[in-house]
């Protein structure tokens, strides 16, 4: 099976959707969280939650919660609570979900 990842998605509806079609896993970091990035908003919800990932970009782009300070892996959570938020899921599911797909994609056990 295929495991390539998006990382820093922000494109458009039909670049997700082929990325999608391709077997990518599509990831989202802090920019989703600032207050013009409604379409990430509104993409964030076409993705399969088997094909979902979180990312920091360190240390750049920081949530808008902490926005002027170096971003820092622990302000992830901004992200997943936002996505748990657009996806109506708790946010510790939605931190399981994610951590299982990053196994996956990197063969963890």
């Amino acid at each position: 099976s295929r495991r390539d990842s998006y990382s820093l998605f922000s494109g458009e509806k039909r670049e997700l959707e082929r990325y999608l079609e391709l077997g990518f896993y599509v990831s989202f970091a802090g920019m989703i969280t600032f207050p013009s990035a409604s379409s990430l908003r509104n993409l964030v919800s076409l993705v399969p939650l088997d094909r979902l990932l979180l990312e920091t970009d360190c240390p750049y782009l920081a949530p808008q919660a902490v926005r002027g300070k170096r971003n820092e892996p622990a302000f992830v959570k901004y992200t997943l609570e936002e996505i748990a938020r657009i996806r109506h899921i708790p946010p510790e599911e939605l931190g399981e979900i994610t951590t299982q797909n990053a196994r996956m994609l990197f063969r963890i056990s």
